[in-house]
């Protein structure tokens, strides 16, 4: 009897190890393909598939306001006052940005935040709004992504302490600066994680999030399901101990919904109904759990991060109504 209990230990604890080796195995393969920079200098891995939204994408009308909006951007980086900055880290990344400065000086700016696998690059056109608006606009690379070093994507976690960063070294340079953050999906995500922190300084007076999730695990979890048709568990949980290990984060604290309900910075959240990667459904979370001034954009036809193509004059006049309430022209 002690033998075939010997034995049945002996089996047991052997399945055990096998499992847990399984999903170490599977925990940092999927680290390495979701958040593990890759060579052409970005990170992470090319998304080829979709959420099934129920609404038709404009991609037609998309393509012409972008490409539109493409050239008038070109047009006016060959004019405008621009500077090339950078700021250590607190691990001690050297990460890149971008000023761009209005005809004349004022105390307004804004940090317009990129997306996953993005660059500062995405968020010119943006930017060149703000500007126009005569705004000073900085447009960081996050790190792992473009000019920025890093080799692990932060999924706006670690990204949110980089921020608050390069609101300080705004601060330095014009104490009496009055901040917007505008960020586009991970970017979004990133501005809402940074609303919840208690060091966000006064200056910060508005923020507008355009296509963010609610959490990393959530995101994960949908991923998971689409692209290779796998349940959360036990690969969420083992994804999220690698995670910790060799980023520094639980994917589970890297929440946006549980920092807007810290919030007290007033938040214009935008969303399209046609978007197939972050669910349209999180804005609606995301808004009610906010516990600061808000309000709420539905751009009609506009998949991921293509609200302000779809319908730009839609997408700028409700960003510039909301932002200016708090940040007014002098």
């Amino acid at each position: 009897m002690k033998k075939r209990t010997k034995i049945l230990l002996g089996v047991i604890a052997g399945v055990l190890v096998l499992a847990l080796g399984a999903c170490g195995f599977a925990g940092n393969y999927f680290f390495d393909y979701a958040l593990v920079r890759s060579e052409d200098g970005v990170g992470g891995a090319d998304r080829d598939v979709s959420v099934e939204t129920g609404v038709q994408a404009d991609v037609g009308r998309e393509e012409a306001n972008r490409a539109e909006a493409d050239a008038q951007t070109a047009a006016w980086l060959e004019t405008v006052r621009q500077e090339e900055v950078s700021l250590l880290s607190e691990d001690g990344l050297r990460l890149a940005g971008t000023c761009y400065h209005p005809e004349e000086d004022s105390h307004r700016w804004v940090i317009a935040v990129h997306g996953y696998t993005s660059s500062q690059e995405s968020m010119r056109n943006i930017a060149r709004h703000y500007v126009e608006k005569g705004f000073h606009a900085l447009t960081p690379d996050l790190r792992a992504h473009g000019e920025s070093e890093g080799r692990y994507i932060g999924m706006g976690w670690l990204d949110r302490k980089d921020i608050l960063l390069w609101i300080g070294q705004i601060l330095e340079n014009d104490p009496q600066a009055q901040i917007a953050l505008h960020g586009v999906s991970m970017g979004a995500a990133t501005v809402m994680m940074v609303s919840g922190e208690e060091s966000l300084p006064e200056n910060v007076k508005v923020i507008v999030e355009d296509c963010g999730y609610t959490d990393v695990s959530s995101v994960f979890t949908s991923e998971l399901k689409l692209r290779f048709g796998l349940p959360p568990f036990p690969l969420i949980n083992s994804l999220s101990v690698v995670c910790r290990l060799r980023a520094g984060y639980f994917t589970g604290e890297a929440s946006a919904l549980k920092q807007v309900e810290k919030s007290h910075t007033p938040t214009l959240f935008i969303h399209g109904d046609a978007d197939d990667f972050i669910p349209v459904e999180m804005v609606s979370e995301l808004y009610d759990a906010c516990a600061a001034d808000k309000e709420k954009l539905i751009v009609h036809g506009a998949g991921h991060a293509a609200s302000c193509d779809v319908d730009p004059d839609a997408y700028y006049s409700a960003v510039f109504d909301f932002v200016e309430s708090y940040i007014p022209a002098a």
